[in-house]
């Protein structure tokens, strides 16, 4: 009962024509080059992923609030800067353009969900202002995004000391 190796080609039976110093043909999959790729694109979508957010540049005020899950569509975002403006994405509009535009897009998304971002420094009911005219826009779900890390009601944020 022991295992021996049988040797191609060799021994006292009739010999292949052409088989001399050739190598089988390797029918495997080297996976090596694979893997070596994949890693580069993660690499790359890990380093390109957060230079992807929308580019107006605000202060939002800080809460305890848990991050909302993400959707399939890209989600719309309306921004309001400190010193009024109101942009689109990255794309600033006159208070004026605002609910026509905002009907456009919705008419072309599936779905109402929004996000708003307010410059922590504007007044509350300018805020309140802007989300009535998303409301006449179309956009009834409308997420106010802010920063984590901010105070909470029971005290335990940083400066709820």
């Amino acid at each position: 009962m022991g295992a021996g190796v049988m040797k191609r080609g060799g021994g006292g039976g009739r010999r292949r024509r052409g088989s001399r110093g050739k190598a089988a043909v390797m029918s495997e999959i080297n996976v090596t080059p694979f893997v070596d790729v994949m890693l580069v694109l993660l690499i790359i979508f890990m380093v390109a992923a957060p230079l992807l957010t929308v580019g107006v540049p605000l202060e939002l005020p800080k809460t305890a609030a848990k991050a909302v899950p993400t959707e399939q569509e890209e989600p719309l975002t309306i921004s309001v800067q400190a010193d009024g403006t109101i942009s689109i994405q990255n794309t600033p509009i006159a208070e004026g353009e605002l609910i026509a535009k905002l009907q456009a897009i919705a008419a072309e998304r599936q779905d109402d969900k929004l996000f708003l971002r307010a410059d922590g420094a504007i007044p509350y009911e300018r805020v309140v202002q802007v989300m009535g005219a998303l409301n006449n826009g179309g956009f009834s779900n409308i997420t106010l995004v802010t920063d984590g890390g901010g105070p909470s009601m029971n005290g335990a944020g940083q400066n709820g000391g």
